[in-house]
C-alpha cells in the first residue's frame, strides 16, 4: 500500500509517538544523511510506525558513490508482517539488525541493515540501509575506509549521537566525493582520499597527509592566522566529540571549505571525519559579485547626491525668480528631481536591485506637502501596499504617482474647502493597480486625458505607457465607502501595470 502526504514534517508527524523534538531530530537526519549514504555505498530509507500498525516510508536517499538499489520511489510505501519484522527487532534490541539472506525479489540482489534512530533515549524511527550486491567487488582501501566510517556513523545514529544540529547551508557542505580525511583519536590522519590530497595541495601542502597532525598542518597552510587557528580548533573539537561549524580556509592558491565530524561510536575507536571541498572558484565568484554589488550601490549613492545638488540649485534659482509662473515651474522640477533621488537613496541602501516602494512613498508624501501647493484642509491618505518592485519600474512609477498627487492637490480643491486624496495600491499576483482618488471639483466639461496638454498629465502618460507598459484612465469615482460627504464629484486616475511586480532575483 502507498499513501502520500505533502511534506516530510507532515509525514513524520503521522508516526505513532512523534513529539515535536522527535520530528525535528528525524528532519536533521534526513538533511544530513547523504553523507551516510555515500560512505555506505547504499540506499537509505527512513520508516516510522503508524498508529494503525504498519511501518511507513517517509524519506529516501540514493548514494552518489554507487548504483542505486531502488530506482523506484519508496516514499509512502507501507510494510507490515514479515517485511516489517526487522524493523520491530531493531526497535526491540536497540541496535542495528542485518538480515541474514539477501533479497532476490527485485532486479538486483540487495542486503538490508536496519538501524534504530534514537533520540533522547527513545527509538523514534528506523533507517533501512540497502546495498546493491550486484555492484560489489573486491574493495579498495578507499572503499574499506568509507564502509568503516559508515558503520561507525550508523552506530552513532542508533546511540542518538548523530546527526548534529541543522547546518545553515547543507547544500554547500562538502560531500564525500569532494575530499575526505579519517583521523584517529590523536588527530592524526589515517587515510586521505585523492580529492582531499588535491585540495590540500592547492593550499600549498605537498606530499601525503597520512600520519600528519591535520590540525597543525591546516593551521600552517592557512594564509590568515586567525582562520588557521579556527580551523585547527574545529578539527580538534571534532576529535574530542563535538560538532564544529564548517569553515573556509584560504592558503596558497586555493580556498577550502572544511567540515569536521566526530566518530564516537559505542565500542569503536574514537576519531574524526574531515570533509574538505575546493571552493576556490566559488568564493572568487562570490567576492566578484560582492564587489560588483558594492560598486552598484556606490553609484546609486553618488547619483542620489548629484540629484540632490541639482535640486538645491533649482531651489536657489526659484527663490530668485520674480515671475510666479517661472518660480512654479522650477519648484515642480525640484519635486521631480527629488523624487528620483529618493529612489536612488533606497537602492544605495539595498543589496538587491529592488525597491521597497512603500518606504519611498513614506518620504515622497511629506516632500509633496512641502513643495506643492496643498491646501491645509486637504488630507493625503495611502491605502494598500505597493510591495517590492524592480528599480527600472520603481523610478517611473514614483515619478508618475508624485505627478498625480501634485495635480490632485493643486487642481481638485479651491477656497480651502476640506477634501481627501487617496493613494490606493492593489496587488494581484504580479499585476499592480494604482488609484489616485480625490473628492474635489471633478473633471472639467469635455476633458480628454489622451489629448490633454497639461505638462503633468503628459509626463504621467509617457511614463505609464512608454516606460512601464501600462494603461492610464481618468474618470469620476464611485461614492466614498466611509460615508463622508464629498466636497465635489471628484476624480479618479487609474494606472494599471501588468507584470510590474515581477521581481527578478
Amino acid at each position: 500500500m502507498t499513501r502520500t502526504t505533502s511534506s516530510l514534517s507532515d509525514r513524520l508527524s503521522h508516526g505513532s509517538s512523534s513529539s515535536p523534538s522527535q520530528v525535528d531530530h528525524a528532519r536533521r537526519l534526513v538533511a544530513d544523511w547523504q553523507l551516510l549514504a555515500d560512505l555506505a555505498f547504499a540506499d537509505l530509507t527512513l520508516w516510522v510506525p503508524l498508529r494503525s500498525g504498519p511501518w511507513w516510508c517517509v524519506a529516501q536517499v540514493r548514494p552518489l558513490t554507487a548504483p542505486t538499489s531502488h530506482p523506484e520511489d519508496l516514499v509512502g510505501t507501507e510494510f507490515d508482517g514479515e517485511l516489517a519484522a526487522p524493523f520491530a527487532q531493531a526497535v526491540r534490541d536497540g541496535r542495528p539488525v542485518t538480515e541474514g539472506d539477501p533479497d532476490w525479489s527485485g532486479a538486483s540482489p540487495l542486503r538490508r541493515e536496519v538501524i534504530p534512530v534514537r533520540h533522547e533515549g527513545v527509538v523514534v524511527a528506523v533507517l533501512a540501509k540497502d546495498t546493491n550486491l550486484a555492484a560489489t567487488r573486491s574493495p579498495s582501501a578507499l572503499e574499506l575506509t568509507y564502509l568503516d566510517m559508515a558503520a561507525e556513523l550508523c552506530l552513532m545514529v542508533s546511540a542518538g549521537t548523530f546527526p548534529p544540529r541543522m547546518l545553515e547551508d547543507v547544500e554547500m557542505s562538502p560531500r564525500v566525493g569532494d575530499g575526505l580525511v579519517r583521523l584517529d583519536s590523536g588527530g592524526r590522519a589515517l587515510y586521505a582520499s585523492p580529492n582531499a590530497l588535491s585540495a590540500y595541495r592547492r593550499m600549498g601542502v605537498p606530499g601525503d597527509l597520512v600520519g600528519s597532525d591535520l590540525a597543525r598542518l591546516t593551521r600552517g597552510a592557512a594564509s590568515d592566522g586567525v582562520a588557521g587557528e579556527a580551523a585547527a580548533a574545529g578539527i580538534m573539537a571534532a576529535v574530542a566529540g563535538r560538532f564544529p561549524e564548517p569553515m573556509d580556509v584560504e592558503g596558497g592558491a586555493g580556498i577550502m571549505l572544511l567540515r569536521a565530524l566526530p566518530l564516537q561510536a559505542p565500542g569503536g575507536e574514537a576519531g574524526a571525519l574531515v570533509l574538505v571541498r575546493d571552493v576556490t572558484d566559488v568564493r572568487r565568484r562570490d567576492r566578484a559579485l560582492l564587489t560588483k554589488d558594492a560598486t552598484i550601490r556606490e553609484i546609486h549613492h553618488r547619483v542620489k547626491n548629484n540629484l540632490q545638488t541639482v535640486a538645491a540649485l533649482l531651489r536657489l534659482q526659484a527663490r530668485r525668480m520674480t515671475e510666479p509662473a517661472a518660480r512654479a515651474a522650477l519648484e515642480e522640477s525640484v519635486r521631480r528631481v527629488a523624487s528620483i533621488a529618493i529612489v536612488h537613496e533606497t537602492l544605495a541602501g539595498s543589496r538587491e536591485d529592488v525597491v521597497e516602494v512603500d518606504q519611498v512613498m513614506d518620504q515622497v508624501l511629506p516632500m509633496l506637502g512641502d513643495l506643492a501647493s496643498v491646501g491645509p484642509a486637504a488630507r493625503i491618505r495611502q491605502v494598500g501596499s505597493f510591495g517590492e518592485l524592480p528599480a527600472e519600474a520603481a523610478t517611473p512609477l514614483v515619478m508618475a504617482v508624485t505627478e498625480l498627487l501634485h495635480n490632485a492637490a493643486e487642481h481638485a480643491f479651491t477656497g480651502g474647502e476640506p477634501g481627501l486624496i487617496q493613494l490606493i495600491a492593489e496587488r494581484d499576483g504580479h499585476d499592480l493597480t494604482v488609484r489616485v482618488r480625490d473628492d474635489g471639483l471633478g473633471l472639467p466639461a469635455g476633458f480628454d486625458p489622451l489629448t490633454s496638454t497639461g505638462l503633468g498629465l503628459q509626463i504621467v502618460r509617457t511614463l505609464v505607457t512608454s516606460e512601464l507598459g501600462g494603461s492610464l484612465a481618468v474618470h469620476s469615482p464611485a461614492p466614498r465607502p466611509d460615508g463622508d460627504t464629498p466636497a465635489g464629484p471628484g476624480t479618479e486616475v487609474v494606472v494599471v501595470l501588468p507584470g510590474a511586480g515581477r521581481v527578478r532575483r
